[in-house]
């Protein structure tokens, strides 16, 4: 067997096994106790910023708070959602960008500087408006496609974030349309699509980690070297990205049915729930 059809056996066996008993306990308590604000979503998980830092970034979004506050703002998923439509939908596609980063980096001091580079780059404004209509056409794993590696510093841990945002504000034109009898616009493979989700270094170790220990179950040769090759710290393939949004899915499908009270419409609220280590699958 080569290392690709090793890696192929460990995905189907981890879409076979999705989470074991241990992680749905876990998961279960978790959003019994201090989740329980996600029961319903993960729309209200926010995070802090000093707005005085991004003082040299353009275009801001519109609906943040004014750069000349120096202390610190919070900014939620809801929020950076409603702030991506409204820029998707003036075509202001940096700015869409901006407030997804800056959710994304939070208080962490280098962000500023590392998004005016980003958004020096030429090409920045033209493929953020392509991998838009790709997700809306296609789904998130063509419009991952498109963005990696297409602007320079503009990784898929950032850029992951800006899909996600920008497919949720999808999700709710959609469901407004539905409520009010109006057909949408998306075309049929991109409305049954997985939703796009954020995947990052923390939630792509954890993946790792469940994953050597999957593969040592089932006898995998080499199964932590394999493990750490497909869900190495950066750089994930388009093909790396379905198989994580299929996973994160079948898994909520999973949760959703084990009596726990888990949203089953809420994929986004089990990545939240890797990124902040509620299950640690080597332990």
């Amino acid at each position: 067997m080569g290392r690709q059809d090793l890696a192929d056996a460990l995905d189907d066996e981890m879409g076979r096994r999705l989470l074991p008993p241990t992680a749905v306990r876990a998961l279960g308590l978790w959003l019994a106790g201090s989740g329980a604000p996600y029961v319903t979503g993960a729309g209200g998980h926010a995070v802090e910023y000093v707005p005085a830092q991004w003082s040299g970034v353009e275009p801001w979004p519109v609906e943040f708070p004014e750069r000349s506050r120096t202390g610190t703002a919070r900014i939620s998923r809801a929020q950076v959602v409603a702030s991506t439509r409204g820029a998707a939908e003036r075509s202001e596609w940096a700015e869409a960008l901006v407030a997804s980063y800056v959710w994304g980096q939070g208080r962490t001091g280098y962000g500023p500087h590392r998004l005016k580079e980003i958004l020096s780059e030429p090409t920045v404004d033209d493929e953020l408006a392509k991998a838009g209509a790709a997700l809306r056409r296609e789904g998130a794993v063509a419009a991952y496609h498109g963005l990696r590696g297409a602007v320079k510093g503009l990784g898929p841990a950032f850029f992951t974030k800006f899909l996600h945002f920008l497919d949720q504000g999808h999700v709710l034109d959609q469901a407004y349309s539905l409520d009010q009898g109006q057909s949408h616009d998306l075309a049929t493979d991109a409305s049954v699509a997985p939703r796009a989700l954020i995947l990052d270094q923390r939630v792509a170790r954890v993946m790792r980690a469940h994953a050597t220990r999957v593969g040592a179950d089932m006898a995998l040769t080499s199964a932590s070297d394999v493990a750490a090759w497909i869900w190495s710290d950066s750089g994930w393939t388009s093909h790396r990205y379905g198989v994580y949004l299929a996973w994160i899915h079948s898994a909520t499908e999973q949760l959703a049915s084990a009596g726990i009270g888990w949203p089953g419409s809420c994929p986004e609220l089990l990545e939240l729930a890797l990124f902040d280590g509620v299950w640690n699958p080597a332990s």
